[in-house]
């Protein structure tokens, strides 16, 4: 077996897992495979196949991403390679387009992924709005419309017909808000086990955060190092740069790390499963070796609880339903939600 030290990768076994609602384990660090515009999906589906060898077991998926396709059958040379179906955490996510048609879209992500079964499937966003490839932070879908949660609440029910028939083993939820949450959680036969979010130094959602852990939801954090590969429609100027945070790059010096690095850290340590995007080994391969080693010092995790400055990279404009509405319509940022 390999060790933590090995440059080669990390005994996947001394990575950590957490503890579900239901009592199953899921790692604590995942590779993302959003390769936004500027990675193809061979790249993703190479860095699947080759995360695999140096110790991820863990992999966060979607249908919108537009490669699962390729990532099946990266998936199954890993297992061909000797890893177990059992000892893989696949995700995938339901698109917008497809909240009236979830059964059919998880099939699909199954006979993509060449998997029986998904460990996870979360609903992507809360909303049916989708958009074309490429539009800029204006575009509008004529039949956009706001969070109704009558009919999230269909969408529910589909996902835990998911659950009944065996083809996913969990269901969770992404973007999702508190106000949000409550009405899912009232409502719901099966409650959501996660939450997928964007979560990073410079933007910690504290009470969100303590909402999924006081409900036993798993907080997944996206953009855990800030998104450098973000479309460009999702950059504004007041935009903050966590890796190079003052906080960040003194500790990053201190253990000889990129301060990437240290954002996995702080996450994994923080309490959030982190799923850090890259097709380079030494990237993914270090924010492996992250989870295994070193912690940070209890100071240095309050010194960079103290970096948070609610910085949003992913403001999600194309899900609007109006024209002119602003950003913070689809957060519910004063507690409701907004129609």
């Amino acid at each position: 077996m390999m060790n933590s030290t090995d440059n080669i990768g990390v005994d996947p076994d001394s990575v950590p897992a957490k503890t579900l609602s239901t009592g199953a384990r899921i790692p604590a660090i995942g590779l993302g495979t959003f390769g936004s515009d500027n990675y193809s999906g061979d790249e993703i589906a190479h860095a699947v196949i080759d995360a695999a060898s140096v110790g991820y077991r863990h992999f966060d998926c979607a249908a919108v991403y537009g490669n699962e396709h390729l990532i099946g059958p990266a998936l199954r040379q890993v297992m061909h390679s000797g890893v177990r179906r059992e000892d893989l955490w696949v995700t995938s996510k339901v698109w917008n387009d497809r909240h009236d048609d979830v059964i059919a879209s998880c099939e699909q992500s199954l006979r993509d992924l060449n998997l029986d079964f998904l460990d996870l499937y979360l609903v992507h966003w809360p909303f049916p709005n989708t958009h074309a490839a490429g539009v800029d932070v204006a575009s509008r879908d004529a039949h956009a419309r706001p969070y109704i949660h009558d009919d999230y609440r269909k969408t529910w029910a589909q996902m835990e017909t998911l659950v009944a028939r065996g083809l996913v083993r969990h269901i969770g939820t992404s973007n999702m808000t508190i106000p949000k949450l409550d009405l899912l959680l009232r409502d719901a036969s099966i409650k959501p086990v996660a939450n997928e979010m964007e979560l990073h130094p410079h933007f910690q959602q504290p009470a969100l955060f303590q909402y999924l852990l006081d409900h036993q939801i798993v907080p997944i954090g996206y953009s855990p190092i800030g998104s450098p590969s973000r479309p460009a429609r999702d950059r504004t100027p007041e935009d903050t740069v966590d890796v190079e945070d003052p906080i960040i790059v003194k500790i990053a010096r201190r253990l000889g790390v990129h301060p990437a690095v240290v954002c996995v850290k702080w996450a994994a340590q923080r309490g959030q499963i982190p799923i850090p995007f890259s097709v380079k080994r030494p990237q993914y391969l270090t924010t492996l070796q992250a989870i295994v080693g070193e912690p940070l010092t209890e100071e240095e995790m309050c010194e960079i609880a103290g970096t948070d400055k609610n910085n949003r990279l992913i403001k999600g404009q194309v899900f609007l339903w109006k024209e002119n509405q602003p950003w913070e319509d689809l957060w519910d940022m004063d507690g409701e939600i907004k129609q």
